[in-house]
Parts: structure tokens; C-alpha cells; sequence
């Protein structure tokens, strides 16, 4: 499970004083250079030796990566800071972010580049964030352009329908389709019932256009009782979320003690949570729910033990030819990063590539240069790399 933590403290003293220059130019808390450091010159796995990096630390709990088209990253860290950062680990953290509640689970969260950032047109960022109200948080999605070092035309262009607490849950994986509409996941806020509620965004994927608005065939525009938005339902803290190659969409999603999931979703389907589910309750030996339902999509695959899956990656290009298809799944509480084989659509089989190396791995993406880029969620975490071992 992806358990509440201690809010983090400052990188930076309380008592260190912030000359109003560098406020001013959003250089906020910059880290000096660092040559990329090789953590591992050789780590042997079935079909390919990998050399982990790490190219960046001192990051306050990232949540996200996205690589821009000149090579920096942006990466996200949960007590509401955008970091830029480039191939020496020079980081600079971005004026202009909305204000975000960062309590329990919730912060800055999810960060993706529109799939044609770069023509001038379309050059947004997307982003997830927790935001206070009126009864609690909700999950928000907004966009902004990169101007320097700043966020600049930061929009807000979608708020769940409903403010609540308690601080965890919030899911908030976002991914392309092919035909340019955006995925979002948004946990059940740790009230199991809402993700069975059409009429609740908690706990379902949704379906947006890029400008927060609903596509017209959407799966429940038609119904009444459930949300326009809403692409699944029954999902219970989906953290990692991909769409593949060929267009395929997948998820891993926390089970409540174990039970965490790898989904197949398709538009419409109702994955089950509470009533479906291989976890058991925390203070007790009790299973919770059924094993199946009719009606109710089953998952494709279960994670072995206390998985605790956020960050989902489609490995393609020619880094890793072996891996070509398969998935590559990070693990919180087991520090996991796991390979599953995949073959028309099904796991025929895993092979753990890292096992505690960096701790606790958030976030899962393949660069623009084929290789794996992973966050470690600390109060001091970092970027890393996996990339073909010399």
C-alpha cells in the first residue's frame, strides 16, 4: 500500500535566508552540477546487462518524470515543486505552480508533454496536483507552458466532482491515446464504495480531451447515472498507466494486502473494487470481496506478495531489443522493479531487474533515447537510469 507519510522537511534550513533576486528569477532551491554517477557498472538479467545511474538527487519525494525534447527532464515532487533538470543534475525548480495540498498522499503528482510539444502549437504540459476545497482535496488536472523558468498560461481544465478527505488515494496516472485524448486515473480516496459510484469520479480512469473537456464517445454519455467523464469504474489507487504500441491501454493498481493488480482496460468495463479483490483487509486475515463477479473484468495479472505498484512503462526502440512489448512495473514497499512478459495480452511471465537498489521506485518511463529512467520516493530521492551495460 501506498501508506501516508511524515510531511517532508525543507531541502533547505528554516533559517536560510532567500535573497528576493533569486526568488524573483525562479531559481529557487538550484542544486549545483554533477556528473551522472554510475551506481552499478553491471547488473545481469536474462537477456540484457544494465549499468544503473542516477543523474539527479535531493529531490522531496518526486512523483513523475517527463523528458523534453532538448534532453532536460521535468520532474515533479510531491510538496508542490516542478523541477528542471539537465544531463549534469543542475536542478532549478519552476516559479508558477498552483498552490497544492500536501498532505498524506497528495501533492504535485502526475507530469506529461502533449504528444506534439515541440511544433510551437501544442507545446503544453500536463499535470495532476491535489487541490483544497470545500470538504478536503480533490485531484485537478492543469496545464502550462514552459517559459524559461517559469510556468507560464497555467490553466486549470478539470476538478473531480467531489472534495473529500481523508489525503490518499488520489491515483492520478495520466496517459495519451493515439487519438489525442488523455487518460487519467483517480483513486477511490480510500472510500471503497465510491468506485462503484457512477456518479463519483473517485475510483475510475477517465477519458478527457486536451482541453479537459469530454469526447463524444465516451462509454457513458448516453447513461444517466454515470459521470460523461468516466472511462472505467471499479478501480481501486491506480498508479501506474500506460498506453502501448499498439494502442493497448494497462494499469497496476494497489490492492488493499496484497492483491495489486496489472488491468487491461477497456472503455466501459468495471474492474471490480471492493467487491472484487485477492487483497485482505489490514487488521484482520479477512479477504475482501470475491474472487470474480459477473460483470466485473478480471485482472490480467497479480503481483506476488506486497507488490505496491506505481509506475508503468511499454519498453520499445532498440535500447533493449529482448524486452520489445514488455512491461516494465515499479514497486513502493517492495522497491521492486519488475519485467513482466507479455504475450497477446497475456503474462506468461516476471523477472525482478531490481530488488532495493534505489528504494522505493515511484515512477517508470523510457526516454526519448530508448533507455529507463526511474524515481526513488524519498525525502532525498533521485533520477536514475538504466541503460545497456559497455
Amino acid at each position: 500500500m501506498d501508506r501516508p507519510v511524515k510531511p517532508p522537511r525543507s531541502s533547505l534550513p528554516s533559517t536560510t535566508p532567500l535573497p528576493v533576486a533569486l526568488l524573483l528569477t525562479g531559481a529557487l532551491l538550484a542544486a549545483p552540477a554533477q556528473a551522472v554517477e554510475v551506481l552499478e557498472e553491471r547488473i545481469a538479467t536474462d537477456h540484457h546487462d544494465l549499468r544503473l545511474e542516477r543523474i539527479a538527487a535531493g529531490l522531496e519525494h518526486p512523483w513523475a518524470m517527463a523528458m523534453l525534447p532538448d534532453g532536460r527532464y521535468l520532474v515533479s515532487e510531491r510538496p508542490g515543486r516542478l523541477a528542471l533538470i539537465d544531463e549534469t543534475g543542475e536542478i532549478t525548480h519552476l516559479d508558477g505552480v498552483p498552490e497544492v495540498s500536501a498532505r498524506g498522499q497528495g501533492g504535485l503528482l502526475d507530469v506529461v508533454l502533449h504528444p506534439q510539444y515541440g511544433d510551437g502549437d501544442h507545446d503544453w504540459l500536463y499535470f495532476t496536483w491535489s487541490q483544497a476545497g470545500d470538504g478536503g482535496t480533490a485531484t485537478t488536472l492543469s496545464r502550462a507552458r514552459l517559459d524559461g523558468a517559469a510556468l507560464v498560461e497555467v490553466e486549470e481544465l478539470f476538478v473531480q466532482s467531489r472534495y473529500s478527505d481523508p489525503s490518499r488515494h488520489y491515483g492520478s496516472r495520466l496517459a495519451w491515446l493515439p487519438d489525442g485524448s488523455l487518460l487519467m486515473s483517480i483513486g477511490e480516496r480510500g472510500s471503497p464504495e465510491r468506485a462503484q459510484d457512477g456518479g463519483d469520479h473517485a475510483g475510475s480512469i477517465l477519458r478527457l480531451t486536451e482541453t479537459g473537456d469530454v469526447p463524444e464517445d465516451n462509454p457513458f454519455v448516453d447513461d444517466e447515472a454515470t459521470l460523461d467523464e468516466l472511462y472505467t469504474l471499479g478501480n481501486r489507487n491506480p498508479q501506474g498507466l500506460t498506453v502501448a504500441a499498439d494502442g493497448t491501454i494497462w494499469s497496476t493498481e494497489h490492492g488493499p494486502r496484497t492483491g495489486d493488480e496489472l488491468n487491461r482496460l477497456e472503455p466501459g468495463e468495471n474492474y471490480g473494487w471492493p467487491e472484487v479483490s485477492l487483497g485482505f483487509a489490514y487488521t484482520s486475515d479477512k479477504r475482501i470481496g470475491r474472487d470474480s463477479a459477473p460483470g466485473m473484468r478480471d485482472p490480467v495479472h497479480v503481483f506476488e506478495g506486497r507488490f505496491a505498484p506505481s509506475g508503468l512503462a511499454e519498453v520499445t526502440g532498440d535500447a533493449f531489443p529482448a524486452w520489445q512489448g514488455d512491461l516494465l512495473a515499479g514497486g513502493l514497499l517492495s522497491e521492486r522493479l519488475i519485467r513482466l512478459d507479455l504475450e497477446e495480452g497475456a503474462v506468461t511471465g516476471s523477472e525482478i531487474i531490481l530488488d532495493g537498489q534505489i528504494g522505493r521506485i515511484r515512477d517508470v518511463r523510457q526516454g526519448r533515447d530508448g533507455t529507463i529512467y526511474l524515481l526513488s520516493d524519498h525525502s532525498r530521492g533521485g533520477l536514475y537510469r538504466l541503460v545497456p551495460a559497455d
